[in-house]
């Protein structure tokens, strides 16, 4: 059984509205040109860390890959700033939504344009700040470790796909956690 057909949601071709693109996961590695955002299923323990903005959507931490800066950079820079964490492990891909946007411009001069994706990894982290919360990102009002099930209720404020895209970086990232689940 596929990572497709056991993650449906997260797999079907869709239109994100909020940016107008279309867009399709893939378990693919992106190449690092294509790479604008990089958002990360992070684990406390056996928590899931998410983050809840001022709209009262519960979302993975990550963002807007800046000019210049490295796919380690971003990630870091971001896991800081949406959650007060940071790494105490390894960094594991996911795959990536490969987008085509719609709009006549990139969303920032230096991306690309119209083709672009959107990165997911699953990493280890300890929360030992606060969100920096700068002035061009959400506004995150409450950053906190979740029990997978109820991680993966919550993650659906963000979309339907997203309990799907967590459950994937369990199979992924903490193999231990799923002995006797066929592999891919």
């Amino acid at each position: 059984m596929t990572f497709a057909d056991r993650y449906p949601l997260l797999h079907t071709p869709t239109h994100w509205d909020w940016g107008d693109m279309d867009v399709q996961f893939s378990t693919d590695p992106p190449p690092d040109e294509l790479v604008t955002n990089i958002h990360a299923v992070c684990f406390a323990g056996d928590a899931v860390v998410l983050c809840r903005d001022d709209r009262d959507v519960w979302m993975l931490p990550g963002g807007t890959r800046e000019k210049g800066e490295s796919i380690d950079e971003c990630l870091r820079r971001e896991l800081r700033e949406e959650a007060g964490a940071r790494p105490t492990g390894p960094v594991r891909w996911l795959g990536a939504h490969y987008a085509t946007s719609n709009l006549a411009a990139p969303f920032r001069d230096w991306q690309p344009h119209p083709h672009k994706a959107w990165l997911w990894c699953a990493v280890d982290v300890v929360l030992d700040s606060a969100p920096t919360n700068p002035d061009d990102a959400e506004h995150i009002v409450e950053v906190r470790a979740h029990p997978l099930s109820e991680a993966l209720r919550l993650a659906r404020t963000d979309g339907d796909h997203m309990a799907e895209l967590i459950a994937l970086a369990v199979e992924l990232h903490r193999p231990a956690d799923n002995a006797g689940r066929p592999g891919e």
